[in-house]
């Protein structure tokens, strides 16, 4: 099909054209008003016979069609729509285009849905089909003819059932259409014979036809005869919904049914009322006159709502997919963004909103349903249905009470399961009585947690979530909640044994218990199971084999703190998956944690939830002390909040070099060392026993010139069992050992850091000068990237007025400690170094029980004793 060139005559005068647009202009207006008068005149007719019925008889009557015609009609439906995309099939290979016939159903369904029910088929249809179909290369003419094809494949459709009927049962379609005999038969034969005309020309033509500059070219006998045969079938389909929704006593045949089906479908269409809403329906009441009226419009009722609503509703899903589909990158990124906002919140959000769906589901099943809409429900769900769906609601808001506990501590698998349980629910709520309030509610959690997805992590398996007894009790409430409601809202139902049994539609009682007997003996069930599963061995002070598994991680670690668990005062965590670990000890009632989780991030989020928990099951306060900012986001999952303790010095290796003009102080110092006659030395792990009578002498004297003992946690201890674990730097004077540090290292060579550091009394004053700066060069040389000078308590916090108290303290302590520590002293000394800063945190919850907490910190690293040799030798 194509539009021809039409060629411009120049001797067309202007005041010719002017009379020309003006007689267009007034013929562009009786389409329209024709279009109105007839709307008029239906509205009329229409009022007049409303008038004379009584809607509750109406409503009555359509409630009392049978069930199995209403699925009868649903899945004839489904069937004529598939019919349907033939149209589409047909044109493309017209056209001699080549698509996937998914495509082609798709497009067709969501046109043919919009089309039937806004009417103009042609435009709403075809700016469907140009949309859709645009991205396979089908141009807007083309598109253009599929329309044309379709609209006239429907008309030929109408054209042949009206005449099968008028010809063949001209006696009965006279008395249906309230025509004489005759006259019938002649439409018919007229139909009829218009129909075998196209036909004819559509097989056997081959010339071009040409219609108001159209020019038309017969599809051939391929695509003529398949375009009828299928037309005629499409409609009688259309037609089958409608006669199986007729009431039983009825009494027509489906022959001159069919023809006045089809009378009433093109006088809509002649309206251009959209969707022939009320014309078709006017004509049919017309002309059926005997089909009660109540009964008929009840019957019509029902053809509208699934032959076009159902349609409709999936087709707006669909072309709404689709839609959504080809903007997905930036839906994307609008998703990405709200994320952002979302997922740090989602947890606690979504949380909260779980526990309360559960508990709305709960609630919401003990009330009574309401009865219009069980009424409703019943025409199309069967009973059992409606049973099986009030007993899944209860289950579910029990599933829903207990996995909002661990959403609340991020575990992927609850998300998991929430999810899919809040799908559930919806569907459940909505058969068990239209419960629509409570799968609004459901939703809109949905959308929380659809929005928060990366906010959930952890990989622990939900039954290792334990209850608390404030849990328990939560749990319990609602559920008792839920149980007294009903009991409240049935008190004047006598209570039997035969309730149990009672399965009826307006059984609102009986389903509230056998719910309520579900939900007791679920919830039950999970918290004895939860309750009596053997408790997770709780961690002892490490022994030999922990250690042993600890070194294979702190190996693959970058941070030479992890180093630390091996000093065998610490307990230790593991991950399931073995790569992580986690030391902490005891202190008072604070749970202190030292430095990050070591090893992978997965591992990391398991073990900081489950310390969190075991510290939780004793009453105790969470605490982790020397964190990284890296990290900080990780305690916050746990509402823990950081408080500054330090500042980290961090000498990068490699390009470090004495020749640099701004460590021209270190140089001297250098230098005298080595005229004092010191030596260096890097001593590895296995022939430490050799230097240990000497080593012990020299940490013997520098703790009775220091009258302290030896520290903990997070320093090292003179042990030769902890020393045998790491390369030794030895400064020798004059030949005899004079001092030693044992060096953190881990395979990566990520970072070298200084353990434990003594000096003798034959040390001189460079001796710790010395030993630095020749480990800074010997780290080069390794390939190391960063020597970790320790971390300078105290050291940089916030001077501001406004700033919080916890710094201010500090900032006094820093400035007037030096009785107790040097830390002004040790952050001077650091500095010569210069080194880059990485501040520190202690991490816990920031309420009264924070002075509590420091004390205990402050007790168990005896003041940060790891760096105090440095400040006590300066």
């Amino acid at each position: 099909m194509r539009k021809p060139p039409r060629p411009t005559d120049a001797r067309v005068g202007a005041p010719e054209a002017g009379k020309d647009g003006e007689g267009r202009g007034l013929l562009r207006w009786i389409g329209p008003l024709a279009a109105l008068l007839v709307f008029g005149a239906v509205a009329y007719v229409l009022h007049g016979e409303i008038a004379r019925l009584h809607f509750n008889r109406v409503f009555a009557d359509l409630r009392a069609i049978p069930r199995s015609s209403v699925l009868m009609a649903l899945g004839i439906t489904g069937v004529s729509y598939w019919v349907i995309s033939c149209y589409d099939v047909l044109a493309l290979r017209y056209l001699r285009k080549r698509l996937r016939y998914a495509q082609i159903l798709f497009t067709s369904f969501i046109a043919s849905a919009f089309g039937h029910t806004l009417g103009f088929a042609a435009f709403t249809g075809g700016a469907i089909r140009f949309r859709l179909y645009a991205s396979a290369g089908v141009t807007a003419v083309e598109v253009a003819t599929i329309a044309a094809f379709a609209s006239l494949s429907i008309a030929i459709g109408l054209a042949t059932l009206a005449g099968i009927s008028l010809f063949l049962s001209p006696g009965q379609s006279a008395a249906v259409l309230h025509l004489s005999h005759d006259l019938t038969f002649l439409v018919g034969a007229l139909l009829l014979a218009a129909v075998a005309a196209y036909t004819l020309w559509a097989a056997f033509s081959r010339g071009v036809l040409e219609i108001r500059g159209w020019a038309l070219r017969a599809p051939g006998p391929a695509i003529g005869l398949p375009q009828v045969a299928i037309s005629v079938i499409d409609m009688s389909l259309a037609g089958s919904v409608l006669y199986a929704l007729l009431p039983p006593g009825s009494h027509i045949r489906f022959i001159p049914f069919i023809g006045a089906y089809a009378i009433a479908v093109i006088a809509g269409i002649v309206s251009h009322v959209p969707g022939g809403i009320g014309v078709f329906e006017t004509v049919m009441l017309l002309i059926l006159r005997g089909v009660p009226p109540e009964a008929l419009l009840g019957s019509l009722l029902a053809y509208r709502a699934i032959y076009y609503l159902v349609p409709l509703l999936f087709g707006a899903v669909l072309f709404g997919y689709k839609e959504v589909s080809a903007t997905r990158a930036h839906l994307a990124r609008v998703r990405e963004r709200a994320a952002l906002y979302v997922a740090p919140v989602a947890p606690q959000v979504a949380g909260g909103l779980t526990f309360f769906a559960g508990a709305a589901l709960l609630v919401s099943g003990a009330a009574p349903a309401i009865d219009w809409r069980l009424a409703l429900l019943n025409r199309f769900v069967p009973l059992a249905v409606l049973e099986v769906s009030s007993l899944a609601a209860g289950v579910i808001g029990v599933g829903l009470l207990v996995l909002s506990r661990a959403l609340f501590r991020r575990v992927t698998a609850a998300y998991s399961a929430c999810f899919s349980l809040l799908v559930c629910g919806v569907i459940a709520s909505l058969l068990a009585g239209l419960r629509y309030e409570a799968a609004i509610v459901l939703a809109l959690v949905l959308a929380v947690l659809a929005l928060g997805r990366r906010g959930f992590y952890r990989p622990t398996p939900i039954l290792d979530e334990r209850f608390t007894p404030a849990w328990v009790a939560s749990i319990a409430g609602v559920i008792i909640l839920s149980i007294w409601i009903g009991v409240l809202v049935y008190r004047r139902v006598p209570y039997s044994r035969d309730l149990w049994w009672t399965f009826a539609l307006h059984a609102n009682a009986p389903r509230m218990l056998r719910a309520s007997l579900a939900v007791i003996v679920v919830a039950t069930a999970y918290l004895m199971l939860n309750l009596l599963r053997p408790a997770r061995a709780e961690p002892a002070v490490a022994s030999a084999e922990d250690l042993s598994r600890a070194r294979a991680i702190i190996n693959r670690s970058d941070h030479s703190l992890a180093n630390a668990a091996l000093t065998g005062d610490k307990r230790l965590l593991f991950s399931d998956a073995a790569d992580t670990l986690l030391m902490y000890q005891v202190a008072g009632r604070s749970w202190v944690a030292l430095g990050d989780p070591v090893g992978s991030r997965a591992g990391a989020e398991e073990l900081v939830w489950r310390f969190r928990e075991l510290a939780d099951r004793h009453g105790g306060q969470t605490v982790f002390y020397q964190t990284s900012a890296e990290k900080l986001s990780l305690y916050a999952d746990l509402g823990l909040a950081p408080l500054k303790v330090g500042e980290e010095a961090r000498v990068r290796l490699p390009g470090f070099s004495l020749d640099d003009p701004a460590r021209g102080e270190l140089r001297q110092s250098h230098q005298r060392a080595r005229r004092a006659g010191l030596s260096f030395e890097i001593v590895a792990p296995d022939r430490i026993d050799e230097l240990m009578p000497e080593l012990k002498r020299i940490s013997a004297a520098w703790l009775a010139s220091k009258a302290t003992g030896e520290k903990r946690f997070s320093v090292g201890c003179f042990a030769p069992q902890y020393l045998r674990n790491f390369p030794l730097a030895l400064v020798r004077a004059g030949g005899a050992p004079a001092a030693f540090a044992d060096l953190w290292t881990t395979d990566t060579r990520a970072e070298l850091a200084v353990d434990l550091m003594r000096f003798g009394p034959a040390a001189p004053a460079e001796a710790m000068d010395f030993l630095l700066i020749e480990l800074l060069n010997w780290g080069r040389d390794q390939g190391y990237a960063w020597l970790n000078l320790g971390m300078a308590p105290l050291a940089d916090l916030d001077r501001h007025p406004l700033a919080p108290a916890w710094h201010r303290i500090g900032n006094f302590v820093f400035r007037h400690g030096e009785h107790f520590y040097s830390f002004e002293e040790l952050r001077r000394y650091e500095a010569r170094f210069d080194p880059q800063w990485a501040p520190r945190y202690l991490v816990t919850r920031g309420d009264i029980a924070l002075p509590r907490v420091l004390i205990d910190v402050s007790l168990l690293i005896a003041g940060g004793a790891r760096r105090s040799s440095r400040s006590d030798m300066t």
